[in-house]
């Protein structure tokens, strides 16, 4: 059990099963991009240490770019995404792959690939370590995830309670 802020949480993914899945998701990338060289697009902040953790991983050519998106403010949504740092990379006719920390309500997936698409991308595919499958809302469900996991709020391993909690090694739920 921790404390952060004003909320308990409990332990709810250790590192060892992070780490296990993510190099099970590095090999299903490297196996469908083995032979091409793709864009990776990391959404910040709360996927920095998955995607750290992933890209050293693949063994495929890949550059690597950062985009900043806001969709949540505490618990909530804002009911829109908030482009605090733009995409800053030429992308028609690349393969991409975009990578977030956690798919829930899918606002923020879908304006990101909304956007890539009218950037006509040759290809993209979204890779979350988390998905929220009873939450989603959006249109595409990501190809490459990690773990598929009941709607609960969790912190740890990059994701934050009021930007606190992000470098937990482990990934803790809101205790009910």
């Amino acid at each position: 059990m921790i404390q952060i802020n004003d909320k308990q949480f409990e332990l709810f993914l250790t590192k060892e099963q992070i780490q296990d899945k993510v190099s099970k998701v590095a090999a299903r990338l490297n196996d469908d991009y083995a032979d091409k060289s793709v864009l990776v697009i990391v959404i910040l902040n709360g996927s920095f240490m998955f995607a750290s953790d992933l890209i050293k991983q693949l063994k495929f050519d890949n550059e690597v770019s950062f985009v900043k998106l806001q969709s949540y403010n505490d618990f909530s949504s804002l009911g829109n995404v908030l482009e605090l740092i733009g995409l800053n990379t030429d992308v028609e006719g690349k393969d991409v792959v975009v990578i977030d920390d956690i798919v829930d309500t899918g606002i923020t997936i879908n304006s990101m690939l909304h956007k890539l698409h009218k950037k006509n991308v040759g290809s993209v595919n979204v890779c979350s370590l988390l998905f929220k499958p009873d939450a989603f809302k959006g249109d595409e469900v990501p190809k490459y995830v990690g773990f598929s996991i009941p709607n609960k709020f969790v912190v740890g391993y990059g994701m934050d309670y009021n930007q606190k909690g992000r470098s937990l090694t482990e990934i803790y739920k809101l205790k009910d």
